[in-house]
């Protein structure tokens, strides 16, 4: 029988999956017009420390708890899937064009899906595998390594990142597993404590000073309180909820929105073999994603 519960969920988790979709696909544009006004790792940190202080004043004005709690897992899961994660998708931002960023980036279910099988116990049964072949068949069309002419690079800082995001996601569920978290306090100590080394970076790395326009500190605040705190927090509030490849799911739009606007924003044009491993790429992701919806048709009947 569906409890109350259940039946609420089976509205707004679709509708945060919407809103995670068109937010975060979008975002991809605006980072690449960032760019325009700062250099990569300076960006990557300012947008970092904007949606860190949003999180702490929201935490602050809901009375929620401050206290850092396993500092050690959530200095993991900073470094992961703040630090690395923000540093090389806005390096692959310089070096490509947002669409195509995205959907490297948003391979990141099927990277969940292999790292979920040691370290979670979520094992990969029969379709899902044939999801996780497609998926990489797309990964090739799109790379083509063995076309030297194409931005090797710049796949590859896509990829890494994909990779970051994987390993936060699963530290992520592994960290609720054993210890009850707040995860409106996890999500902001991680984005303070992953912005750290992103800071050290900016200054480090030989990089021409930010330019304050209008539009860049417009772009920022949308990207600090949207795309950053509140996409953020919404997306470990659903990993908590569902299995870490299950969650992982909910990015399935993303990249379709970052390549819709990046082909009219920007005008960001694609070949043959990258339209065809995009493709490749959604049906697998399609695959888990049917996969996913069946499961949870189960488990609110019973």
């Amino acid at each position: 029988m569906i409890t109350v519960s259940n039946s609420r969920d089976r509205w707004l988790l679709p509708l945060g999956l919407f809103v995670l979709s068109v937010i975060w696909g979008y975002t991809w544009v605006l980072a690449k017009q960032a760019l325009d006004y700062a250099p990569p790792f300076a960006f990557a940190a300012e947008r970092s420390i904007g949606g860190a202080l949003a999180l702490f004043i929201a935490l602050k004005l809901m009375g929620r708890p401050l206290k850092l709690v396993e500092p050690g897992a959530t200095l993991a899961i900073g470094l992961a899937q703040v630090t690395g994660f923000m540093a090389f998708s806005t390096w692959a931002l310089v070096e490509g064009g947002p669409g195509k960023t995205a959907v490297l980036i948003f391979t990141m279910p099927i990277w969940t899906l292999l790292l979920a099988w040691p370290i979670l116990g979520e094992r990969i049964h029969g379709t899902q595998w044939l999801a996780a072949i497609s998926t990489f068949a797309g990964l090739l069309l799109i790379i083509e390594p063995w076309n030297m002419h194409t931005s090797l690079f710049s796949k590859f800082l896509g990829m890494v990142a994909a990779f970051c995001w994987a390993i936060g996601t699963v530290l992520v569920k592994r960290l609720r597993k054993r210890q009850p978290v707040d995860l409106l306090s996890l999500t902001a100590w991680q984005m303070l404590i992953g912005t750290v080394p992103l800071m050290l970076l900016a200054v480090m790395v030989p990089e021409h000073a930010t330019d304050w326009t209008a539009t860049y500190i417009g772009i920022l605040t949308f990207m600090s309180v949207g795309s950053t705190a509140f996409c953020w927090w919404l997306w470990i509030t659903l990993l908590d909820r569902v299995p870490a490849w299950e969650a992982s799911l909910s990015v399935l739009g993303t990249p379709v929105v970052a390549i819709i606007s990046a082909r009219l924003t920007l005008g960001e044009n694609f070949s043959f073999g990258e339209m065809a491993g995009i493709l490749l790429i959604g049906t697998g992701l399609a695959i888990l994603s049917l996969i996913g919806l069946a499961a949870s048709r189960r488990n609110t009947v019973k």
